[in-house]
């Protein structure tokens, strides 16, 4: 049979007859359509109801499936655990519970199959629904019969999943005897389970496995319960636990004998007990153990005990005897070891005997050299021939030193003995086994930067450094001080006026200063003008009544005078970054009277401009006459740089200004509230997002999710 170790922690959990309904049920509801109208087809109707049906069917037959498949089979498995099982829950009542389920699976299955057929015959939405609530209804009655038997079942995999993991097939050693005679504590001297250990009878009272490691291969040890020597159906529980592994597990007997008889049976019961149990140790290796000899030592037998013990020995296939003391740890590893040697010997001869080997040793050949001597015997060197007939028995002679193994064990073992390792060095003199050795850095030591000639090279730095000191006694140090002072101050200059240079070199402002040409009078602008044949009355008092509000608003202002001081200039108001390009399309004071005159005055400009414009300049004079900026009487709009404040365009009052704004940030919230472009942005965006409106189709046969 091939090794399998099972794993009954993977059953699932089993749930009583009430939560399997509830299950199945809602698992249906959830599952399948659930809205139909008597006004649809009669072919929809029917198929409705008989998904339902079919769904519940199908839906308990997985589930009841899936309990017989999780729940070992015993006919399939190990005969270990197969008699385990009949032990510890009884074949008969498993078998049955199984059986049970299997049956009302098959039940189940036939009621979905007849209402399925009633279904098809179904002449309205009523009768439909009855037959599926029917159906429905006799396969949840089914099911509640299973009440008991799923209890069961469940208890059954709570205690298969707290069973030991044992594999019937590895390297085993099984520990057996009367309660209370010492195996669990070898089981915990020999690895590192940790089984409880106490000084009453049946202490453990179930199997419990530990694992340590043997010739580089792993072994398990079984601790079995007490056994009393008492008829087989007269055993309890616990005891049929331990009478099944030395049956069915292929292993290593260790038979325990309390000797100082503190188990509660004496010596005669103990023997008596491997007498009516060895039947069970057939084709095994057996050893019986004579534990707790540090209380009772095996000399201190009586006569009657010792002959006892010597008729274990009869009729067996070379029962062993060891004596161990678990408290003291005597003999425990050689005992285990013992056990482990003749448990490997017995599987190699059970392998041989197989036809396997057979087929294996008729391939193999043994190859013998020619001219061989008859009487060849082994070669031994000349010194060690030497050395055994200096010794008295023919031994070789004992070492004249001892290794750094021994001096550690008579120093104090590990961590107190330093351990020499320059004692043995090989050097021309003894004596320089523990000189210091130099540090070795990239191939040198400092041996490599040694100068033969290094003390008369010191003896002249020396001197040299002698007649410098003597040359600066001479030199008058408050000279060199103040030229160091003076040098360091003409540093600190120099960089000032260097800083000073780069910083002029900015530009002042953002945009470069142009000087501007002198304006032209009103009389020169009046008669040229009047050569192209334009309307010249009234320019001469239109400048003069200009000239005075000017003046007083801007002492700098503008307006220029002229040689003649009765006729004023007429010079450029200021402006905006580029307003005069924007509004005569080209250099300041371009047009028919610019193009002889340079700079006219804005009223000049009436003449030729655009007459739309008008109102905007006038209304950026007023505000210049007043002494205010228009650049920052203007609001912010996306007009700016053209010279026209279009946002409050119209508004004379301040009121009417600061309701216009209030409108104008409701109107900017909304579109940036409903990510419009504008106004006549009528875009609609998706009105069903997927993460808000996801679910079950309409006839449910699908789920988004």
């Amino acid at each position: 049979m091939t090794t399998q170790l099972y794993n009954f922690k993977e059953i699932t959990v089993v749930p009583n007859a009430k939560e399997l309904i509830d299950i199945i049920l809602s698992k249906t509801q959830r599952k399948t359509p659930t809205v139909v109208h008597p006004n649809y087809q009669i072919s929809r109707i029917r198929t409705f109801y008989m998904q339902k049906v079919k769904f519940c069917q199908q839906s308990y037959h997985e589930k009841l499936s899936d309990i017989l498949k999780e729940f070992p089979r015993l006919d399939d498995i190990h005969p270990f655990y197969a008699d385990l099982c009949n032990v510890l829950y009884d074949r008969d009542h498993y078998k049955l519970a199984l059986g049970q389920v299997a049956a009302v699976r098959n039940i189940i299955d036939n009621i979905a199959k007849d209402y399925v057929r009633l279904l098809k015959y179904a002449d309205s939405a009523y009768k439909c629904k009855m037959l599926k609530r029917a159906g429905l209804g006799r396969m949840c009655t089914a099911v509640k019969k299973l009440q008991a038997s799923l209890t069961y079942l469940e208890e059954v995999r709570q205690h298969l999943s707290r069973l030991p993991s044992i594999n019937p097939s590895t390297r085993t050693l099984i520990l057996s005897g009367y309660p209370n005679v010492g195996k669990s504590s070898f089981m915990n001297q020999v690895t590192n389970a940790g089984v409880q250990v106490e000084p009453y009878a049946f202490t453990t009272k179930s199997l419990f496995v530990g694992h340590f490691d043997y010739q580089y291969s792993r072994w398990q040890v079984i601790d079995t319960p007490g056994i009393l020597d008492r008829p087989l159906d007269q055993r309890n529980r616990i005891e049929m636990s331990a009478i099944t592994a030395l049956a069915h597990i292929q292993a290593s007997i260790l038979y325990f004998i309390d000797v100082s008889e503190q188990c509660g049976w004496n010596i005669q019961a103990q023997v008596a007990l491997f007498h009516s149990i060895k039947p069970l140790f057939k084709n095994k290796p057996v050893m019986v153990v004579c534990n707790k000899i540090d209380v009772k030592p095996i000399e201190s037998l009586s006569e009657e005990d010792k002959m006892a013990i010597e008729s274990m020995r009869e009729g067996g296939d070379g029962v062993e005897f060891l004596a161990t003391s678990c408290l003291k740890s005597e003999g425990v590893d050689q005992a285990k070891n013992r056990a482990c040697d003749l448990l490997l010997k017995k599987r190699v001869e059970k392998k041989i005997e197989t036809n396997k080997v057979g087929a294996i040793e008729s391939r193999l050949h043994i190859a013998i050299p020619k001219n061989v001597r008859a009487g060849r015997q082994a070669f031994i060197p000349e010194s060690v021939l030497q050395q055994r007939a200096v010794a008295p028995s023919g031994q070789l002679p004992e070492r004249e030193w001892k290794t750094e193994k021994e001096l550690q064990e008579e120093a104090g073992g590990a961590g107190v003995y330093n351990v020499d390792l320059n004692k043995r060095f090989l050097l021309e003199n003894e004596e320089w086994r523990y000189d210091n050795v130099p540090e070795i850095f990239e191939g040198k030591n400092i041996a490599d930067f040694i100068d033969p000639d290094i003390n008369l090279k010191i003896r002249e730095l020396e001197k040299e450094e002698a007649t410098l000191l003597q040359e600066a006694d001479n030199m008058d140090w408050d000279d060199v001080e103040w030229k160091e002072t003076q040098r360091i101050l003409d540093e600190i200059h120099g960089k000032i006026r260097l800083h000073r240079m780069e910083k002029g070199d900015k530009p002042k402002g953002h945009t470069a200063r142009v000087a501007r040409k002198k304006g032209a009078t009103a009389s020169e602008v009046e008669a040229h003008l009047g050569r192209f044949g334009y309307e010249t009355e009234g320019v001469t008092a239109r400048a003069a009544r200009r000239r005075a509000p000017l003046s007083r608003a801007q002492p700098q202002g503008d307006a220029q005078m002229g040689t003649d001081e009765s006729e004023p200039v007429l010079g450029k108001r200021k402006r905006g970054r580029d307003e005069d390009e924007d509004m005569t399309g080209g250099e300041a004071g371009a047009g028919p009277a610019g193009a002889a005159f340079g700079p006219v005055d804005v009223d000049m400009q009436d003449v030729w401009r655009n007459p739309k414009r008008a109102r905007s300049d006038a209304i950026s004079n007023k505000e210049q006459a007043a002494g205010l900026d228009p650049k920052k009487s203007q609001d912010k709009n996306p007009h700016k740089g053209r010279g026209v404040d279009r946002v409050n365009l119209g508004l004379a009052k301040e009121k009417d200004k600061k309701k216009a704004l209030k409108g104008k940030l409701r109107t900017d919230k909304k579109l940036k509230q409903t990510r419009k472009k504008g106004e006549a942005d009528r875009f609609i965006g998706n009105k069903m997002p997927k993460h808000l409106y996801s679910g079950k189709r309409g006839i449910g046969k699908t789920d988004w999710r």
